[in-house]
């Protein structure tokens, strides 16, 4: 982007320190200089002309969706009705008048705006989740998806859409035994000793059951709704269509995203074999970490549809008062929760991208009492490139390092193009002044906290944008981070050192691995090797300060040191 079209977007990259991120001529801000226009900033009298030329388009658009899903194998009135259809139409169209007429004719910027703005926000996603909730699915999946991104979206959205997690319908208990029927050609009586009509937890696409094998081994059952699979690739087409009509209104919102990536990601996430494979590929992936369980599959019961596991038992990773009770650390819980999703997404590049807490669970190990961490629903992997995986964690390196040059350089490498600095933010969830300092040397404030998700609304466009430009692995990894962030505020670990200290581990291990192969030399690879181990060392012994400073012991001796010497310790 020139800089000429920077200024029209209200983005000041040549002067930083002047007005760009909060100098003279206006407030700092969390993320970029603030914008001075509104989102629909041409006028209402141009979004009355766009809503004539939406009616009519629209019209066009879903009355061909209907003539051709009318003429091929997917339609089903039984489950692609007037009423589903209808549902998510009425939604969108309520959404975005309530948007078009509320604000048009309050000052924009006043204190009046930001509250009435703010209304607007809670009741469109209520809406939003009751229409999710109606049409179940694939739409509590995408609601689910964007529940998730705290630090992305307005915080009206993601608290009411964050209930989807444990408000999912369940399938009954007749539909359930015809999917294992069908799947498994035998009664559920003759699979089991027992089943459980109440499942343990229901989700978007599927729920679970605690069965007994008739060897007395106690599984868990994971039973997919049964009009799920023909429902999807409709659902995705509607909204697909929903959201290229309200793009004719909002043309700064860029929201395909969503839809490319619920293309990409929901078929295989409708694979329970492939499922049970991903669970596999992790489990040996990660079996160095003695506090990571993974549950056994067991094949010769298992299809795309049913899967069946060992049960394993344990408290959310969330639950502070589960972990108190059992008397389980919550900073070795966070700080082996970082351990592994470093080694994911740094050294192997298959991540695991949905830690929701119901996913992610915790229990003292039967055997030495030390905290397990037990890792489910294996439906929704993240394979990155070799390119993306080490320009992501040379990108890491730079923000723990407050390194400006390399932050701009790799996040311009991975698609962040004039946004960087927005990027920076949207990656750390930290405000751009905390990024320059550098994120591991000053810790994250309540009220900067508040402050980055209050703003998230002023900068919806920029991010959709940005969203829109960086590569598709990045999309999940930034849903992954967001996850994990809200397990670190529930236990009150965020954006501990250790984190910080486990993530450079990964990136210098990663970095001379993909060095080492590069090259043939010997003496060059044991180059390699001993850089390695010095930063390796170096990391080890800032850990070791860090306990050191954090004891009671460590104080008394660095009081000391301050006392004996004139110089500051």
């Amino acid at each position: 982007m020139s800089q000429k079209a920077a200024r029209r977007r209200g983005l000041n990259h040549s002067q930083p320190g002047r007005g760009g991120w909060g100098g003279k001529d206006r407030a700092p801000s969390p993320f970029l200089p603030q914008r001075s226009e509104r989102p629909w900033e041409a006028g209402f009298d141009s979004m009355a002309r766009r809503a004539l030329k939406l009616a009519s388009w629209t019209g066009v658009a879903l009355a061909s969706s209907g003539v051709y899903l009318y003429g091929s194998k997917y339609l089903d009135p039984s489950d692609f009705g007037v009423v589903r259809v209808g549902r998510a139409v009425t939604t969108t169209v309520v959404i975005c008048y309530d948007y078009l007429t509320s604000l048009r004719s309050v000052p924009f910027g006043s204190e009046e705006y930001v509250q009435l703005k703010s209304q607007v926000h809670l009741r469109s996603a209520e809406r939003l989740r009751e229409l999710c909730c109606a049409n179940r699915g694939t739409f509590i999946k995408v609601g689910q998806h964007l529940g998730a991104l705290d630090y992305l979206l307005p915080e009206e959205y993601t608290s009411t859409l964050k209930v989807l997690h444990s408000q999912a319908p369940q399938s009954s208990m007749q539909e359930v035994k015809k999917v294992i029927r069908e799947d498994l050609g035998k009664e559920i009586s003759d699979l089991f000793l027992s089943f459980e009509d109440t499942p343990l937890g229901a989700a978007s696409l599927a729920q679970v059951h605690k069965a007994v094998l008739h060897d007395g081994t106690t599984v868990a059952v994971k039973v997919q709704h049964p009009k799920v699979q023909s429902q999807s690739s409709k659902d995705i087409l509607l909204m697909e269509v929903l959201l290229l009509a309200v793009k004719q209104l909002f043309p700064d919102f860029e929201f395909m995203w969503l839809v490319d990536e619920a293309k990409k990601n929901l078929p295989l996430e409708l694979d329970f074999l492939k499922e049970g494979k991903n669970a596999e590929k992790v489990a040996q992936m990660l079996k160095r970490f003695d506090f990571l369980k993974v549950p056994r599959i067991y094949w010769e019961l298992s299809t795309r549809r049913v899967l069946l596991m060992e049960f394993v038992e344990g408290g959310q990773v969330n639950d502070r008062a589960y972990m108190h009770r059992n008397r389980i650390d919550v900073n070795e819980v966070s700080r082996n929760l970082g351990k592994m999703y470093s080694e994911m997404i740094f050294v192997n590049g298959f991540v695991h991208c949905d830690p929701h807490p119901g996913n992610v669970l915790v229990r003292k190990h039967p055997g030495s009492g030390k905290a397990e961490i037990i890792l489910l629903d294996h439906g929704l992997y993240q394979v990155l490139s070799e390119e993306f995986r080490l320009d992501y964690c040379r990108l890491w390196q730079s923000l723990i390092k407050a390194d400006m040059k390399g932050l701009q350089k790799y996040s311009r490498r991975l698609g962040a193009g004039d946004l960087y600095p927005l990027f920076a933010c949207v990656l750390t969830a930290r405000s751009w002044n905390s990024v320059n300092k550098g994120i591991g040397r000053s810790p994250v404030t309540a009220s900067e906290d508040v402050e980055i998700r209050n703003n998230a609304a002023a900068y919806l466009p920029q991010i959709s944008q940005l969203l829109n430009s960086v590569p598709r692995q990045m999309l999940l990894l930034l849903k992954t981070n967001d996850l994990l962030r809200g397990i670190e505020t529930a236990l009150h670990t965020r954006a501990s050192a250790s984190s910080f200290l486990n993530m450079s581990r990964c990136c210098v291990r990663a970095l001379a691995t993909h060095k080492k192969n590069k090259t043939r030399s010997f003496f060059r690879r044991n180059q390699i090797s001993l850089s390695e181990a010095l930063s390796l060392w170096q990391i080890d012994l800032h850990e070791l300060f860090l306990k050191a400073k954090g004891s009671w012991l460590g104080n008394c001796i660095i009081v000391l040191l301050s006392w004996l010497s004139p110089a500051p310790f």
